[in-house]
């Protein structure tokens, strides 16, 4: 199977556009999170539909899979925290969103949704219980913040990643998690686009300008994933310890 992963598109419609045409030479697309744009001058209930309406051309090529992050919280609970109830709206055979577990070829993929307080990190630690009980051959996350004081979570300045889903990894021990939301990890010197810790992969292919957004080619025969960005081109094999090859 030939994953393309990418997060962090932020509205921004040419890299919808490219994601889109490219969709159809991959098995399945995974967007990790920050579909919309809290800056952006056009509303977002305007951005929610134009992203489910992406959404629905890709899933026509192949499947996808699609978590928030918290530029895509846009309803509140009763509590007052943030959720993106809105994403519930592109859940269909092909596209998986926030709460669902898909298995392929004996993997599970758990869709995890950005939470925004105590009732939202209960939703998604009940998630994640329930899938830790299923049977597979391999787990895999796709969950928008990296986990924190790892080398995908640093800005160049300080980490900015999510403790508990250090916590978690530490509990349920996943083969891979699928992140985004440090934009600029991959591209600053003690930063990173991937790292291992206790058998887990985490993965941030970051967020650069332009019309195509940087991302991550996973081959689960080769058993690799390539990092494309204007920075250039790495890939590695998931065996540790990791070793990089350069490709442009």
């Amino acid at each position: 199977m030939k994953c393309l992963i990418v997060s962090d598109i932020h509205y921004a419609l040419k890299q919808y556009d490219w994601v889109t045409q490219i969709s159809e030479k991959f098995d399945l697309v995974i967007i990790a999170g920050d579909l919309l744009d809290l800056a952006s001058i056009v509303d977002r209930d305007v951005q929610a539909v134009v992203a489910l309406k992406y959404f629905s051309r890709i899933e026509q090529k192949t499947r996808l899979m699609v978590s928030s992050g918290n530029h895509d919280t846009k309803e509140t609970f009763e509590d007052g925290e943030q959720t993106a109830l809105w994403l519930q709206g592109g859940r269909s055979k092909a596209t998986a969103v926030d709460g669902d577990s898909v298995v392929i070829d004996d993997m599970l993929i758990t869709v995890c949704p950005w939470w925004d307080g105590e009732q939202g990190k209960e939703k998604v630690r009940q998630l994640i219980e329930a899938d830790s009980k299923k049977d597979k051959k391999s787990w895999v996350w796709v969950y928008h913040s990296p986990p924190n004081e790892a080398p995908v979570s640093w800005t160049g300045q300080a980490h900015f990643g999510d403790d508990q889903l250090n916590e978690w990894i530490r509990q349920y021990r996943p083969h891979m998690v699928f992140c985004g939301h440090v934009h600029q990890s991959p591209f600053r010197n003690g930063g990173n686009w991937i790292h291992v810790e206790g058998g887990t992969f985490t993965f941030n292919a970051g967020k650069q300008l332009g019309p195509i957004p940087a991302f991550l080619v996973w081959d689960t025969d080769s058993n690799q994933v390539t990092w494309v960005s204007q920075a250039g081109t790495e890939r590695v094999k998931l065996e540790t310890p990791i070793e990089k090859e350069v490709l442009a």
